[in-house]
């Protein structure tokens, strides 16, 4: 059996100000460097072999905080854009509510929450899917096999693209899962990678 916890990154500036992120490379606010802190006292006690991030900073230093709160042994993080945030477009630096008057709220609704359509110049969540799944399947499938613990540090809507796979979700359910900052979710899988129970820490 192995064990998979994944979690969102703490709170980012671009949060707190209500601004489409995506792959824009902002830092965390201070909220986010508590939560991180605490997404990391849940996982004490947990032991991992690998860990990976995204390559936005906003996760690399989630994952840092968390591991050194849970006073786990150092590992060598793997970074990769296959885990990135879905990209925003022309969306990205906006306001949330301020797109909403200039676009109408229900266009920036199908944005957000349709699974297939993307923003302008940017990614739906099936586009994100398309990257994130091939690289957990590539890269973190076959430790997760041979019985190694993993944690992965990444963005809501490219966590909610492994979950959905994981899971099992239909694109209707995973759109209304919410997924909040620095809430560790923990996999137990077998050698099948068969999903044996799921929990939030």
């Amino acid at each position: 059996m192995a064990q998979l916890v994944i979690f969102r990154h703490g709170q980012s500036t671009w949060n707190l100000e209500n601004k489409f992120t995506g792959w824009v490379d902002v830092e965390l606010s201070a909220k986010g460097i508590e939560e991180a802190k605490a997404a990391g006292l849940k996982l004490n006690g947990y032991t991992f072999d690998y860990a990976y991030a995204s390559a936005l900073k906003r996760a690399q230093n989630t994952l840092s905080l968390a591991l050194e709160a849970a006073k786990h042994p150092p590992l060598d993080a793997a970074y990769d854009q296959a885990l990135n945030e879905r990209m925003y477009g022309d969306l990205q630096g906006l306001n949330k509510e301020e797109t909403a008057v200039k676009y109408g709220p229900e266009q920036v609704k199908i944005w957000r929450r349709s699974f297939d359509v993307p923003p302008p110049n940017g990614e739906s969540l099936k586009d994100t899917a398309d990257r994130v799944i091939p690289y957990f399947e590539a890269e973190i499938i076959p430790k997760l096999k041979a019985g190694k613990n993993v944690v992965i540090a990444a963005h809501g809507n490219s966590l909610r693209a492994l979950i959905m796979y994981l899971e099992k979700m239909t694109p209707a359910q995973i759109l209304e899962f919410e997924i909040g900052t620095g809430q560790p979710r923990l996999y137990e899988l077998d050698a099948n990678m068969t999903v044996l129970s799921v929990k939030n820490l």
